[in-house]
């Protein structure tokens, strides 16, 4: 069915008629994207001006108007209906009556309709009092009645709109960055508003009302395209949700990615980050170019008057670099650059506006962007001492390399940034994209760069170190390769190229051992060393470590892993310094420790301490309140079956999180006889306080003498208050770590974190007749990684064959 049959149907079947085919019209896979969205505003406007002219026979000085979205002719499949009835002042009942006639049908529906009856002179008055009026009505568009009132209505409110453009511009603005800070930014959500992020449908239409003011533009290219993409993938969340929302929740982006015909959600959110990622490029100019227009004409009737009339002074430019000045707020290219003949120039300027901390101007980019010349492989010295200037810069490094992205040239000078550029990482623990977080890897790598030898290695490898998440398999792996090749071509001699391979090949090491291996073991001191090689290899390393967490997000660092990775550093250290370290010795327990292992074998069970845990400030930070890092929890427990399982389960039935946990065995002075497990764990309460330590002890001997079914009580409460299901975690993983210990094996643990994990991990591994020397718990967003070093009944490391065994079935346990 044509769209002239629908609106056909429409004006003879009423408000039913009008149902059917805007329903058809919604269903017709062949019509989509702006052609749609135009059509159902088409036929919207047939059915509202046969309802307006029912029932407008005889009144004059009336018109109804379209506004916001609608006035765009934009309508969405569950876009609301924003409608405006003009009057000149005349027959108020006779208004109301019309008015009536109009809104009921349109509720009738179930539409959603925003709506007012105004005189212009109360239209004009209302936007003046409401910016979000006044631009609803920028975009004001006549559909039935008196065309003179609407035209006359559009002219006085442009003009409104220009002549108070000096004021409402920074009230936009305002309005902009207030809305930025509460929804975050569109590029880089999970989760994304369509509408409300920064980056979104509601920034591009700020950007129309700055264009309308004539005060200043946005940059075009690229701008229509990115708002027709966003609008697209709404009409899509509208469709395959049936509901008027604009938040792209997780569990819908599949069926979103179908209703477009793209691959999957992954390539969805892509073009949806790369869209808002051109409007957020756009609005940043604009308002900066706001604020100099509007600076420049409150300070030129000053100069003016102080020149006593005289010509307009010209700008000031101050050299930055070759070829590069600051004029007016922003880095600009010297009239004498020749960006044709210097393919170092976008570099150079880039480093110096990094440095200065002034944007790069616009046209400046897009010049060098249209006429330099591409860099010679390698390149030239020059040009990778630039590119480590502007990495080095901190902060400023990310809005100047924004700006060379938006005009394609980074991925002209590195190739290989094009697989993870706007690359959405589907992890709780990463807060930015794949491309963002490298940049801000980058900027806290700087912050740490007077602790190495070589700033220019670690800020390059925090630049790389996850370029080879653009590839299939082992992103360390392939990273590597792609490290190699980029350092080369960037003109490093080969010695660093090869540092360079070997810091992204093992930028997860130190977190990963410090983390999950006993540092107490020489064999993990040893492979660590083996992997880095070098003095100067580990001490890049290990800032390259602390920049790629805290770039990462908030749960991805602390000071308690910071010690554990400065701890094995330290070890790491003495072996490449070739003192090889001793065979592992228990640490001799502290007073209290020993305290409670007497009380232990005294009283014959359990015995706890449960107290806040907090660092005091380092020598590097000697001021500021101390951090906490949770509560700490020492249980010592007499040598015997089921001590991990029972622990575990107890504070689970008490809704404390684990966050982290060690159990060893505790030698004790000469004279005392008997053996102790001493757990040191940290733990946080879910929700509500911590239970009392009394209490805890008590359901720990309960649970130790079987008279405590743990494993019923759990399964009562979740049974009782069951947790709500999110994404769909990946299966868990237990592998074997072979040579990781010559006392133990090695039995390692990645799963989904959830109430009792370790409780049941403790009662497989009894049940399956091993032992735990000790154990390695970290909690890491919603992930566990958990390492068991295990031995025999004798205290042996397991058979291979046998060991394979063990993690093969507490593996299957968890999958069930």
């Amino acid at each position: 069915m044509t769209s002239t049959e629908m609106r056909t149907e429409a004006e003879d079947s009423g408000p039913s008629g009008y149902a059917a085919a805007r329903l058809r019209l919604l269903q017709e896979g062949a019509q989509s994207g702006p052609p749609r969205r135009a059509a159902l505003a088409e036929l919207t406007d047939e059915w509202l001006t046969g309802l307006f002219g029912a029932g407008a026979e005889g009144l004059r000085g009336v018109s109804l108007v379209a506004v916001g979205g609608y006035g765009r002719g934009e309508l969405s499949p569950r876009s609301d209906l924003d409608l405006l009835l003009l009057h000149d002042g005349g027959d108020s009942g006779a208004v109301a009556a019309l008015a009536d006639r109009v809104w009921y049908p349109i509720w009738d529906l179930g539409l959603a309709l925003d709506h007012s009856v105004r005189t212009p002179g109360e239209a004009r008055k209302t936007a003046g009092d409401d910016l979000k009026v006044q631009l609803g009505l920028l975009d004001a568009r006549h559909i039935a009645g008196d065309l003179g009132l609407t035209a006359g209505l559009r002219t006085a409110v442009l003009a409104d709109w220009r002549n108070q453009a000096p004021k409402r511009l920074p009230e936009l603005q305002e309005l902009c960055a207030e809305r930025a800070e509460r929804q975050g930014e569109l590029q880089y959500l999970l989760e994304p508003d369509l509408k409300e992020a920064r980056g979104g449908l509601r920034d591009a239409t700020a950007l129309r009302a700055v264009a309308a003011s004539w005060l200043a533009d946005a940059p075009r290219e690229g701008l229509a395209d990115a708002r027709r993409r966003l609008l697209d993938v709404r009409d899509a969340l509208h469709l395959t949700t049936g509901r008027a929302t604009d938040r792209l929740a997780l569990q819908e982006q599949d069926q979103v990615a179908a209703e477009l015909g793209l691959l999957d959600a992954d390539t969805l959110l892509r073009q949806v980050y790369e869209a808002a990622r051109v409007v957020s490029y756009a609005s940043d100019v604009t308002w900066r170019e706001v604020g100099r227009v509007l600076k420049s004409r409150a300070v030129r009737p000053r100069l003016r008057a102080m020149l006593g009339g005289g010509p307009k002074p010209a700008a000031e430019r101050s050299p930055l670099a070759e070829g590069v000045v600051e004029m007016d707020g922003e880095v600009v290219l010297a009239r004498a650059a020749r960006p044709e003949r210097d393919p170092v120039l976008p570099l150079r300027a880039a480093a110096a506006a990094a440095q200065a901390g002034l944007p790069l101007s616009l046209h400046a980019v897009r010049r060098m962007a249209a006429v330099a010349r591409p860099l010679p492989t390698p390149w030239p010295a020059e040009a990778r001492e630039q590119l480590v200037t502007l990495l080095g810069s901190g902060r400023p490094t990310i809005e100047v390399w924004e700006a060379l992205e938006a005009e394609g040239l980074i991925t002209r000078l590195l190739p290989d940034w094009e697989r993870v550029r706007c690359r959405p990482q589907r992890n709780a623990v990463h807060i930015w994209t794949v491309d963002r977080h490298l940049i801000e890897t980058a900027v806290r790598a700087s912050e740490l760069a007077r602790r190495v030898g070589r700033p220019d290695l670690l800020l390059v490898s925090a630049l790389l170190h996850d370029i080879g998440k653009g590839w299939p398999g082992d992103h360390s792996v392939a990273g590597e390769i792609i490290a190699r090749d980029v350092a080369a071509r960037i003109g490093f001699d080969r010695a660093d190229v090869a540092v360079l391979s070997t810091l992204v090949r093992h930028h997860l090491l130190l977190i990963d051992t410090a983390t999950r291996r006993d540092l107490e073991d020489p064999a993990t001191v040893r492979s660590v060393a083996e992997a880095v090689g070098s003095q100067g290899t580990l001490e890049l390393l290990h800032a390259l470590t602390e920049a790629d967490a805290l770039a990462t997000g908030p749960a991805a660092w602390s000071s308690w892993r910071g010690s554990l990775v400065a701890d094995l550093v330290k070890r790491v250290a003495a072996v490449l310094a070739g003192d090889a370290p001793e065979e592992p010795e228990a640490a001799a327990p502290t007073a209290e420790q020993e305290r409670l292992a007497i009380e232990a074998l005294r009283t014959g069970g359990p015995v706890l301490a449960l107290r806040a845990q907090t660092e005091p400030p380092t020598e590097e930070e000697p001021t500021g309140d101390p951090e906490p890092l949770g509560v700490e929890l020492l249980i010592a427990v007499p040598d015997q079956p089921g001590v991990l399982p029972a622990v575990a389960g107890v504070l689970a039935m008490h809704r404390l999180t684990v966050r982290t946990a060690e159990l060893r065995a505790l030698d004790l002075p000469d004279g005392v006889e008997g053996s102790v497990l001493l757990l040191n764990w940290r733990v946080a309460a879910e929700y509500g306080s911590l239970p009392q330590a009394a209490r805890l002890r008590a359901d720990l001997v309960r649970a130790l003498d079987g008279s405590l079914d743990i494993a019923a009580r759990l399964a009562e409460r979740d049974a009782a208050y069951p947790r709500r299901r999110g994404t769909i975690a990946p299966p868990p993983r237990v592998t074997v770590a072979s040579a990781a210990s010559r006392h133990a094996t090695v039995i390692e643990v990645r799963a989904h974190d959830a109430p009792g994990l370790l409780h049941r991990i403790g009662r497989a591994l009894e049940d399956a007749s091993v032992r735990v020397r000790s154990m390695h718990v970290s909690t890491l967003g919603a992930n566990a990684v958990d390492a068991f070093y295990v031995t025999g009944p004798k205290g042996a490391p397991l058979p291979a064959e046998e060991a394979v065994s063990v993690a093969r079935g507490l593996e299957e346990m968890l999958r069930g």
